[in-house]
């Protein structure tokens, strides 16, 4: 009904399965998940007139995949903290265009973002704007002309995996503002809404009331299946 699924839910924090094309955040009356959500919990407490819905972290808007929201203050203060902190895993599926080489690494990246544009270019460590990317990778799967490719981040800067995987020639397929020329997904005329073959497969956080860890995992959007790929196995 609100278009998104649940993944996982307590009295603290609500994960989710952004569907790709849809903002995270938006001014109000502009369909966002983050106003589905807010819908979904009004529901639940009839005659709400507000709930609270904290935002610690955000997907662009043609990227799927797993997202946590804090359903309190508190909660939200406790995840920021684990954000700013990296203690928060981020695992990443991302279908680039070539053959990577080797088939696993890391790579470390000075990026800038473009003052006034929706861009980011990687730049010179000298470059006071420039603040330090890492990124660990390694192939999934081979197909034809492409690699998917499971990444984690170390670092959480903007479009930092579009960027970092584009600047070595490996651009993700759809992702027109960093040189791809390969559609992905359902064609759309307004650019905004064209997607991008990247996914938050995994998000790791520390859940301090239960004393553990909580992992989950978003499956891969159906429209991924145009592109030839068989889901790896869950666990991967």
């Amino acid at each position: 009904m609100h278009g998104f699924e649940i993944l996982y839910e307590d009295c603290d924090f609500l994960a989710v399965a952004k569907p790709a094309g849809l903002l995270t955040q938006a001014p109000l009356g502009i369909d966002s998940l983050e106003m589905r959500i807010k819908c979904l919990l009004r529901e639940r407490e009839p005659g709400a007139t507000d709930v609270y819905l904290g935002v610690p972290h955000r997907l662009d808007r043609p990227v799927s995949g797993a997202i946590v929201f804090a359903k309190s203050v508190a909660a939200a203060r406790r995840m920021s903290r684990q954000f700013e902190s990296r203690r928060v895993e981020k695992t990443y599926w991302a279908l680039v265009e070539g053959d990577v080489q080797p088939a696993e690494g890391t790579w470390r990246d000075h990026l800038k973002k473009i003052e006034g544009e929706p861009r980011t270019v990687v730049t010179e460590p000298a470059d006071k704007a420039g603040r330090i990317a890492v990124l660990h990778y390694r192939v999934l799967q081979r197909l034809r002309d492409r690699r998917l490719l499971e990444i984690t981040l170390e670092t959480g800067r903007t479009h930092q995996i579009r960027v970092q995987c584009a600047s070595r020639g490996h651009p993700l397929l759809g992702d027109e503002l960093y040189g791809s020329r390969e559609p992905f997904g359902p064609w759309s005329d307004d650019e905004r809404a064209r997607l991008i073959a990247l996914h938050a497969r995994k998000l790791r956080f520390w859940q301090h009331p239960l004393k553990r860890y909580i992992e989950v995992v978003a499956r891969l959007p159906q429209h991924w299946d145009l592109a030839g790929l068989d889901e790896p196995n869950a666990s991967a």
